[in-house]
C-alpha cells in the first residue's frame, strides 16, 4: 500500500485521540466531583454511563462513541500496516500486538457507548463483566495462570507508560510547537498517572488469579477503590484523578500533533529533536 493509499488513517487518528480524550475528561471530571462530595471516583463505563444523564452528555457521548470507535480502528490499522515504523523484531512485533490489544479494549468501551445512545443501557457495571470473564477463564485448565500472565502483562504496560512520561520518550511521536513544549510537564504527568492506574488493574488481576477469586479482578473503578482503602487513599486516588486529567491533555495533544512516521516521512521535526536542538545550544 502506498503513502498517498494511507493517508486516510491521518483523520482517523486524530478523531481516535480525540475521543479518548473526552474519556479521560469524564473519567478525571466525575471521579474529581465523586471525591469532594465523599463518594468513590468513578470507572470508565460508570463514567459514561453517568455522562449519558448530564446536561448536554448525550452530545458528548456520541462524540465518544465515533472516537473510540476511530480509535480502534487506528490502532489495528496501524498494526497491520506498521504505520509507526515500529519493524518486524521481537520488540516491534510485541509493540504492534499491543496496539491491536488496545485497539480492541476501545472497540469494547465504543459498543458501551453505542448501546448507552441506542439501546438505553450499557449492560452491566465496570468490574462485573470482568469477573464474569476471569470466572470462565477460571473455567478452563490452568485458566488461573492465564489471569496471572494477562495481570503481569498488564502491569507491564502499565510500566511502560510511566516510563514514556517520565523519560519523555513520548515526544518522539509528536511535532514539535510551542504547544508541545508548553504542556511538557502536563503530559509527562498524565502518562504517569495512567501508567499507575494501569499497574493497579494489573496486580489486581495477578492476585485474582494467585488467590483464585474472580472478585479481587477489575478495571479502573476497582483500581480507585482498592487505592482508597491505603493508607491517605482518598488524597492519593485525588492526586491520580488530576493526573489523568494531565493524560486527557496528552490524548488531544496527540489529536493534533501526532506524527504518523509511515504517512508524513522523516522530514518532520519531532519535539525530541527540538529539545535535543535546544539543549545543544
Amino acid at each position: 500500500m502506498s503513502q498517498t493509499d494511507l493517508t486516510w488513517a491521518v483523520p482517523v487518528m486524530r478523531a481516535g485521540y480525540a475521543g479518548r480524550g473526552l474519556t479521560y475528561l469524564a473519567v478525571a471530571g466525575f471521579s474529581l466531583y465523586a471525591i469532594w462530595w465523599g463518594r468513590e471516583a468513578e470507572g470508565t463505563q460508570s463514567a459514561l454511563a453517568r455522562l449519558e444523564t448530564s446536561p448536554g452528555g448525550t452530545l458528548v457521548l456520541f462524540l465518544i462513541f465515533i472516537g473510540l470507535f476511530a480509535y480502534a480502528v487506528w490502532r489495528l490499522v496501524a498494526s497491520f500496516y506498521d504505520l509507526e515504523c515500529r519493524g518486524t523484531g521481537l520488540k516491534g512485533i510485541a509493540a504492534r500486538l499491543a496496539m491491536v490489544v488496545t485497539g480492541l479494549i476501545h472497540l469494547a468501551l465504543g459498543v458501551f457507548a453505542f448501546s448507552l445512545l441506542f439501546l438505553g443501557s450499557g449492560g452491566s457495571g465496570d468490574g462485573s463483566t470482568t469477573r464474569q470473564i476471569v470466572r470462565w477463564i477460571f473455567g478452563v485448565p490452568g485458566g488461573r495462570y492465564v489471569v496471572m500472565a494477562v495481570g503481569a502483562v498488564i502491569a507491564i504496560a502499565g510500566v511502560y507508560y510511566a516510563y514514556k512520561g517520565w523519560s519523555g520518550k513520548y515526544r518522539e511521536h509528536l511535532r514539535a510547537n510551542p504547544a508541545t513544549l508548553r504542556f511538557n510537564f502536563v503530559l509527562q504527568a498524565g502518562l504517569i498517572a495512567q501508567g499507575i492506574v494501569i499497574c493497579i488493574v494489573g496486580f489486581l488481576f495477578f492476585h485474582a488469579g494467585w488467590t483464585f477469586d474472580p472478585n479481587e479482578a477489575g478495571g479502573t473503578k476497582e483500581a480507585f477503590s482498592w487505592l482508597t482503602r491505603q493508607s491517605y487513599g482518598r488524597v492519593l486516588v485525588g492526586a491520580i484523578c488530576v493526573g489523568l486529567l494531565g493524560f486527557a491533555v496528552f490524548c488531544f495533544v496527540n489529536a493534533r500533533y501526532r506524527i504518523v512516521p509511515r504517512v508524513t516521512g522523516d522530514d518532520v521535526e519531532t519535539m525530541a529533536a527540538k529539545l535535543r536542538a535546544m539543549a545543544g545550544n
